[in-house]
């Protein structure tokens, strides 16, 4: 069964955050342009559609005219289990980096590891994995 892919709208800065996830996460990288798509409801050189894919897949845009950009309380995009322990702490370190540390990744009493991590886009990720 598909999973959701995410897709989010920044306010001008797509660009930027696709390239940022794809440091962090690996993947490639695909951006276009207002321009390239030939729409006239954004600043021409913004994002009308960008995608990250690889181990970890989202989509993202510039907003466009009268779109609001991405804002969220009580969601977190989850990356349980996704990949093997050292992978995940250092997403987590790299995630932080001009964000903001929710909760620390730490051992929690049922044995697992999870943190939550809010990046510099505003987006939260709650990344964990079983022992350790």
């Amino acid at each position: 069964m598909p999973a959701p892919t995410p897709y989010l709208h920044f306010a001008g800065c797509a660009r930027t955050a696709l390239e940022f996830y794809g440091q962090v996460f690996g993947g490639e990288v695909t951006v276009h342009s207002y321009e390239d798509f030939g729409r006239t409801d954004g600043p021409r050189d913004h994002v009308a559609h960008g995608e990250l894919r690889g181990v970890v897949s989202l989509f993202a845009a510039d907003v466009g005219d009268g779109q609001q950009p991405f804002a969220a309380q009580g969601l977190l995009l989850s990356l349980l289990g996704a990949e093997e322990p050292p992978v995940l702490e250092r997403w987590f370190t790299d995630l932080s980096a001009a964000g903001e540390v929710v909760d620390p990744l730490q051992r929690r009493a049922w044995g697992a590891h999870d943190g939550q991590v809010r990046d510099r886009f505003g987006v939260t990720w709650l990344i964990g994995y079983e022992g350790g």
